[in-house]
């Protein structure tokens, strides 16, 4: 076992330093382009400097393995909808390489198991490997779902929230103020997931967005429905100049039955369940 580990960490360093040489010997168009380019276009990129020395020595290698992640599993457009889904400002290509640092966690447990099991019981060799690859692929899709976790539970916490911002909205409306002067009154006194979501409309439109198309795009990055419906009469209130109260407290109405009903039917799946402390005592 000393001798497997103390080859492994010879053949490691080997690989290292050959890539490293080659990295270093052929510099690629970024890294000769970015440097003279720089000062006229300030927003380019740092490209070719890492910020320290785990990047400089594992972040290429990483960013391989992570194309490669993707380029097995596929679903780019799936991964990208999600994370807009999720308003977060991370890429697919920082995604997988997030999938590949969790596979190598799960790689490394499945190893650990692997070694225990050799050494305990002297497992076969291919099947040992095979319990180290699964422990990789484990890790690469438990982060997927991970993400699909995150998105799900922020749409359910924008729809728990959006019935007072669409009641809120109709007061302000009521009470003579703009769509957009409404929405800034609500982001003064609401935080959570819907008010981001809604925040960033403000933004846009303060950066020059038409009001509509600010929030069609609010439309088309949301998941759920009741919002995506709000977004969508708020576009055509403002572009036809059609009344909104009624629509918005219809809105907020549906969205509470629906609530209501889901917890209902919840609660009727769950009936069996909820019979056994009942016996237990």
């Amino acid at each position: 076992m000393t001798g497997a580990l103390l080859g492994f960490c010879l053949s490691a360093g080997l690989v290292l330093v050959v890539s490293g040489w080659s990295r270093t010997r052929r510099p690629s168009l970024e890294q000769r382009v970015l440097p003279y380019v720089r000062d006229v276009h300030p927003t380019a990129p740092a490209g070719g400097r890492p910020s320290h020395v785990v990047d400089a020595v594992f972040g290429p290698s990483v960013q391989k393995v992570g194309a490669a992640v993707g380029d097995l599993l596929g679903g780019s457009a799936s991964v990208s909808r999600r994370l807009v889904r999720l308003g977060s400002a991370r890429t697919v290509d920082d995604f997988r390489i997030t999938q590949v640092l969790w596979g190598s966690a799960g790689f490394a447990i499945g190893a650990a198991v692997a070694a225990l099991l050799w050494s305990s019981r002297g497992t076969p060799v291919p099947l040992l490997l095979v319990i180290c690859v699964l422990g990789f692929v484990a890790g690469v899709l438990w982060c997927d779902n991970h993400l699909s976790s995150q998105v799900a539970a922020r749409e359910r916490e924008m729809q728990a929230e959006f019935p007072v911002v669409a009641d809120l909205l109709a007061l302000a409306v009521a009470a003579g103020e703009s769509p957009i002067a409404g929405l800034e009154r609500i982001m003064k006194v609401c935080r959570g997931a819907l008010t981001d979501e809604l925040a960033r409309v403000i933004s846009d439109v303060r950066t020059g967005t038409p009001m509509a198309d600010a929030f069609d795009r609010l439309a088309a990055r949301t998941g759920v429905t009741s919002i995506a419906r709000f977004a969508e009469g708020l576009a055509i209130a403002v572009e036809r100049g059609t009344p909104l109260v009624d629509v918005l407290h219809a809105q907020a109405a549906d969205v509470r039955e629906s609530g209501r009903r889901e917890l209902i039917e919840s609660g009727g799946r769950k009936d069996v369940a909820m019979m056994i402390p009942v016996i237990m005592h």
